[in-house]
């Protein structure tokens, strides 16, 4: 428990400045490199780290799409529909001519996860640079998926009783989730509020706050349960080794990304925000 708190601490302080920095290149570097490592990581967990054929061209892909999206925002869609074509054609044809070689249940799942991390990764950036209020509202992105993860653990801890999915996570319960998703809509709403008070230029939809809220805490869960179905598939613990305590990127990022392909969705359709 020490060393994850002391992780958790440090990575704030590596995070925060990031975050601080939105405006600047920092912000898509800082998902570039998230997304590269989930590259590493995933392929390491399905047994292909090695298989430079799949990981090279996904490595170029996770590093340039965050300064695709934030430079030259007319090209991110085309392009990302002309790369996830000729990925599927380009990853078919590997599978053929070597036959036998790779593990096509392996390369299936890797190539599924990583479209899933990386329009997670990219979500963030979207909802900060086209959202009305985005500059503000991508922060729920990381206090939806951590305050429900945080109060998950609390709250199961305290009352748990009852095992959730104990074949996939047999630590968290029911009582956990329930409180976990309590506690994210309060803190969604109170976000809500907050922004309100402090930008005058805008007003918040807190009944959309509070609909998100839920939403948030529900797939901020699928997120981490997801993550976490591969890695028993693989029989593996953790993603990676980059936090001490709390595994890799992916393991540390599962439901943020959930959460920020949710959010991106859902601001298509309704505003969090109005300008006054």
């Amino acid at each position: 428990m020490k060393q994850r708190i002391i992780t958790a601490v440090v990575a704030f302080f590596v995070l925060l400045p990031v975050l601080i920095f939105a405006d600047t290149f920092v912000f898509p570097l800082g998902l570039a490199v998230c997304a590269v490592l989930s590259v590493w990581e995933m392929f390491a967990c399905v047994g292909l780290k090695n298989a430079w054929i799949f990981t090279a061209p996904m490595y170029l892909i996770g590093a340039a799409f965050p300064f695709l999206i934030r430079y030259l925002p007319d090209l991110a869609a085309p392009v990302a529909i002309a790369a996830a074509v000729v990925w599927t054609l380009y990853a078919f044809t590997v599978l053929i001519f070597a036959h036998g070689k790779y593990s096509m249940e392996s390369v299936f799942v890797a190539s599924f996860s990583l479209l899933y991390i990386f329009i997670g990764f990219n979500a963030i950036l979207f909802i900060h640079d086209r959202e009305p209020g985005g500059r503000y509202l991508y922060y729920i992105c990381f206090l939806g998926a951590w305050i429900t993860d945080i109060f998950a653990y609390f709250c199961g801890r305290a009352f748990g009783k009852h095992k959730l999915i104990p074949a996939v996570s047999p630590k968290k319960t029911v009582e956990g989730s329930i409180g976990g998703t309590l506690f994210c809509i309060l803190a969604t709403v109170v976000f809500g509020v907050v922004v309100e008070a402090l930008v005058p230029e805008i007003t918040a939809n807190i009944a959309i706050f509070a609909v998100a809220g839920l939403l948030i805490a529900v797939v901020s869960q699928i997120g981490d349960l997801s993550m976490s179905v591969i890695k028993r598939n693989y029989g593996v613990k953790d993603y990676g080794f980059i936090f001490p305590g709390h595994g890799g990127v992916l393991d540390r990022f599962d439901s943020v990304i959930a959460v920020s392909a949710l959010l991106m969705v859902f601001s298509l359709f309704f505003n969090f925000f109005e300008s006054v």
